[in-house]
C-alpha cells in the first residue's frame, strides 16, 4: 500500500491546503449580480502569473460587459485591446454557491470572487486560475470609467497584498482605442 496511499494522502492535503488559502478571500456580502451588470473597464491588475509578468508592460485596459443571467451565472464579453487589433471573448461566469463566486471553466479560473464593489464606480476582483498547467493569484481593478477613482484604487491597493501578491508585480493599464466600443468598424 505504501506509495499510493501517501500520494493519495498528498493530494487530500495539497486539497486541504488550496481551500483553507481561498477560505480567506472574502465575497461581496449580498452580492447583486443585476447592479453589477453593464460596462467595466479593467485598469490594473496584479498577478504572479509568470505569463502575465513577461508580458505586464505592453498590456492594454480591456473592458467586461456583464450581464445577470437567471440561476446567478454571469454572461461576459471581453474586449482585450492588443498591437495587432481587439480580441474578444465571449465566457460565462458559473455561480458557485454563494453569490459573487464564481468559476470560469472556458478561461481557467477555477476560483474568481467579487471582493468589493460599489457596483456605480469600482470593484475589485480575485482570480486563482490555471494557465499552462501553472496555478497563480490574480487581482484586478474594475472601474466604470477609465479613469479609476481614489477610493478604488485604495480599496485595490489594499487587497492585492493580502493574497500575497507585491507591489512589483501588479500594473496600471493604459487605455486604447482598439476596441473602441462605438460601433466605429473601418470602412
Amino acid at each position: 500500500m505504501g506509495m499510493k496511499s501517501s500520494v493519495l494522502v498528498g493530494q487530500i492535503l495539497a486539497l486541504l491546503w488550496v481551500s483553507t488559502a481561498w477560505a480567506d478571500v472574502l465575497v461581496q456580502p449580498e452580492f447583486d449580480a443585476k447592479k453589477f451588470s453593464g460596462l467595466w473597464y479593467v485598469v490594473s491588475m496584479a498577478s504572479d502569473c509568470k505569463v502575465f509578468q513577461s508580458k505586464k508592460d505592453h498590456l492594454l485596459m480591456s473592458t467586461s460587459a456583464i450581464t445577470a443571467m437567471a440561476g446567478g451565472n454571469l454572461s461576459v464579453h471581453m474586449e482585450f485591446p492588443r498591437a495587432d487589433g481587439c480580441n474578444q471573448v465571449d465566457a460565462e461566469y458559473l455561480k458557485v454557491g454563494s453569490e459573487g463566486h464564481f468559476r470560469v471553466p472556458a478561461l481557467g479560473y477555477l476560483d474568481l470572487r467579487v471582493v468589493d464593489t460599489d457596483y456605480s464606480s469600482f470593484a475589485v476582483v480575485y482570480i486563482y486560475k490555471e494557465l499552462q498547467g501553472a496555478l497563480s493569484t490574480m487581482v484586478q481593478l474594475y472601474s466604470r470609467t477609465p479613469e479609476a477613482s481614489p477610493q478604488a484604487l485604495n480599496a485595490f491597493r489594499l487587497f492585492y497584498p493580502t493574497v500575497g501578491l507585491p507591489d512589483d508585480m501588479m500594473v496600471m493599464l493604459p487605455k486604447s482605442d482598439a476596441c473602441s466600443s462605438g460601433g466605429k468598424e473601418a470602412p
